[in-house]
């Protein structure tokens, strides 16, 4: 691909065969104070067309936008955009949201891709920005082509690359609130003319704003590039990293009432010492290019983590729950731990073009296998049912208002969940462009899935085997209507297994969707102001959810839905000022009926998603100035989360927030920045995430950061 980096970040990524503006007259080269940088790296799943021509909604957050806001999570990155909506994380430990409304499953990571590969299920702890060179939010029916992905949508990482014959590096440090300090480096060595490694590592240290609540993460990220002559080119990435920190629920909610602990009181046991999530993972990537109309693409990636430790946490039944007799006495149960899952996946794809009676066709035909273990080993001890004589020691209890710890020694674990998933699919796609008119393009194209799972509960020996394969189509259509503006529409459907059983050992139906999408496409001011404008709707059956009385294990709810309304627009204004926007409506409910038979809850049709808000918001604005011949940069932007629900079938609920930051940047002297940048600036309380009103997990207050980046 070719890839234009504007220095204020904004980044248009374009097919490496042909700039944009040759094949998409509403696009015109860019301006003449951009960089232009050749990497030769060729985009999975993409093929060779413009953001413009792709019957899809995509949104693209840079690298250089989220270092400007001095983000360095995932989640955090990923609230730059509407669409996404933040789940429950498993106590901080991973990374879990939704896209356009639909999570997937709520006992595993939430998956995302990487570099096109299926990378995001395992235990590896909440993924870090170090390494990343852009965030691509795949919207909308595409499972057709990427198959096994939720309808909403799919994050694609694109990670920081060895660049062929350059060499260049950055280094940076910084302190900010809670005594954390955090280092990073990146650096493009040219070995060879035709070999090069880039190095890249972080290393991150101090409290958090919970109390009792440490946290150390660090990784190495290094990649090697191969040019093979002028047409082939190899690509080694490599991903180690280490998260350590106490496992934590959050706050309790009482009767409504969110200010009935501090959100700096941690209610679990600081006996029980941190959680440990590791990850290490290979991907190898091969490019070929057959003259300037055709490229083979072939790859292989594998990634193992493990995550164990022990942790204190309320008991969410209620005839165990002495806190629902006195308000202040919080029954805990203590749960252990190892979590072990191994992914691998070979993926080749060939992309090109011909033509056939004048018109042009632009191909893609690839294929994918891919093997998730997940193997978990669970283990806890509840506290007794809570009658007239239960005594506190019976019940592992925390008192919220005045907390002990280690007032009790701490209670052993007993197996809850021994269990190993083996899931492997292997799909077929094939996709056809054709360009109709000059103005007018149709999208054809479709994937065969086939699916196994193998379920071996060690504990009841129940061996379960099932297997499924289904065709999933895919149709798009793009109108270009004048200079800026291009009409799209997008049908599409999707097939995905559902990994793990019921309590009983049964394997659940696959989950299978359609989803609808409508929309305009805008590029004006010469390219550098780009939107989309979609409406659509998508619906599941087969859904699942976690089975509160059975952890580890889910229950099926049925059918889902959801639709809504979506804006993103990202460029540079008229004096030289970046903005972005992002805002997205959805209506996001279930289609069926489920009465839970351990809480006695029931969920209905109509009865609203958890944790997904009907309205999101994020604008930023950022310029960029001099001052005393120094490069400066000022900017600051604001998120709006509406309410929503906060557990599954009740009518529990999260209030909205509205969270504004700042941040900033001046050159020093030659190669070296001092940068600076405050979230939740007005000091809000807000919240993250919830499972029930005992897990809520308290966002952080007014938190700062200072630091230094050098670069040569």
């Amino acid at each position: 691909m070719l890839r234009l980096v504007s220095r204020a970040g904004l980044m248009t990524t374009l097919a490496f065969a042909a700039p944009a503006w040759a094949t998409d007259p509403a696009e015109e080269p860019p301006p003449a104070d951009q960089e232009i940088t050749v990497t030769g790296v060729r985009q999975a799943y993409r093929g060779d067309f413009t953001l413009a021509e792709i019957p899809q909604s995509i949104a693209q957050i840079d690298e250089a936008v989220v270092r400007e806001n001095n983000f360095v999570r995932l989640a955090d990155a990923l609230d730059l955009n509407a669409s996404v909506s933040r789940q429950n994380s498993l106590g901080g430990l991973f990374d879990s949201f939704a896209v356009r409304g639909f999570a997937g499953d709520e006992n595993i990571p939430t998956g995302y891709l990487v570099n096109g590969f299926n990378g995001g299920r395992g235990f590896g702890g909440p993924r870090d920005v170090a390494g990343i060179e852009r965030i691509e939010v795949l919207k909308g029916p595409a499972a057709a082509l990427l198959g096994r992905g939720e309808p909403g949508g799919t994050i694609n990482l694109v990670t920081k690359q060895a660049e062929i014959g350059r060499t260049f590096g950055s280094a940076a440090v910084q302190a900010g609130s809670f005594d954390r300090v955090r280092t990073e480096g990146d650096v493009n060595l040219a070995l060879t003319g035709g070999l090069t490694a880039r190095l890249i590592g972080y290393a991150e240290d101090g409290d958090t704003f919970r109390d009792q609540v440490h946290l150390r993460r660090w990784g190495l990220l290094p990649s090697i590039g191969l040019a093979i002559g002028p047409a082939t080119r190899l690509t080694y990435d490599f991903e180690w990293t280490r998260v350590e920190t106490p496992f934590d629920r959050g706050i309790v909610v009482l009767n409504g009432d969110f200010d009935t602990v501090p959100r700096d009181r941690f209610l679990g046991e600081p006996g029980d010492g941190d959680h440990v999530a590791r990850a290490t993972g290979h991907q190898l990537r091969v490019q070929h290019d057959f003259g300037s109309n055709w490229s083979l693409l072939v790859g292989a990636s594998l990634r193992d983590t493990l995550l164990t430790g022990f942790s204190s946490d309320a008991e969410l039944v209620p005839s165990r729950q002495k806190i629902f007799v006195d308000g202040r006495s919080l029954s805990r149960q203590r749960r252990s731990r190892r979590y072990d899952s191994r992914q691998w996946v070979i993926r080749a794809e060939l992309s090109g073009e011909f033509e056939v009676a004048g018109l042009r066709n632009r191909v893609l035909v690839g294929a994918d296998h891919d093997r998730f273990d997940n193997d978990q080993q669970f283990g806890r001890v509840r506290p007794a049912i809570v009658t007239g004589s239960t005594t506190d020691r019976a019940g592992y209890v925390l008192d919220i208002l005045d907390p002990v710890y280690g007032r009790f020694p701490l209670p052993t674990p007993g197996p809850q969940n021994d269990r190993l998933d083996v899931q492997q699919s292997t799909g077929l796609f094939v996709q056809d462009q054709i360009e109709l008119t000059d103005r007018l393009q149709l999208r054809i194209g479709g994937r065969y899935d086939d699916v196994s799972l193998r379920t071996l509960n060690r504990l009841t020996g129940i061996d379960s085997h099932r297997s499924a394969g289904r065709f999933s189509p895919q149709a798009g259509i793009v109108y270009r209507l004048n200079e800026p503006l291009t009409l799209y529409a997008a049908y599409g459907e999707g097939f995905r297994a559902n990994i793990g059983t019921d309590v009983t050992g049964a394997i659940f139906d696959p989950e299978t969707s359609r989803s609808k999408e409508v929309g305009v496409k805008l590029t004006a001011l010469g390219g550098r102001l780009t939107g989309t404008l979609a409406v659509f709707q998508l619906d599941k059956a087969n859904v699942l959810a976690s089975d509160t009385g059975n952890p580890g294990f889910s229950v099926a709810i049925g059918k889902a839905r959801s639709r809504g309304i979506e804006l993103d627009l990202t460029g540079r204004l008229p004096g030289d000022v970046e903005v972005l926007l992002s805002y997205a409506y959805l209506d996001a409910e279930a289609r069926s009926t489920l009465l839970e038979p351990n809480f006695n809850f029931q969920i209905r049709p109509g009865d609203p998603l958890v944790n997904i808000p009907a309205h999101n918001l994020n604008v930023q604005a950022s310029k960029r100035f001099a001052i005393a011949g120094r490069d400066a940069l000022i900017g600051g932007g604001i998120q709006h989360v509406g309410e929503r629900s906060g557990e599954t079938g009740t009518a529990f609920t999260l209030p909205a927030h509205t969270l504004a930051r700042v941040f900033g940047e001046v050159e020093a002297i030659e190669g070296l920045t001092v940068f600076a940048s405050v979230q939740n600036l007005f000091d809000a309380r807000w919240y993250a995430n919830s499972y029930s009103p005992l897990w809520v997990q308290p966002g952080a207050p007014r938190t700062a950061a200072i630091g230094l980046r050098a670069a040569f």
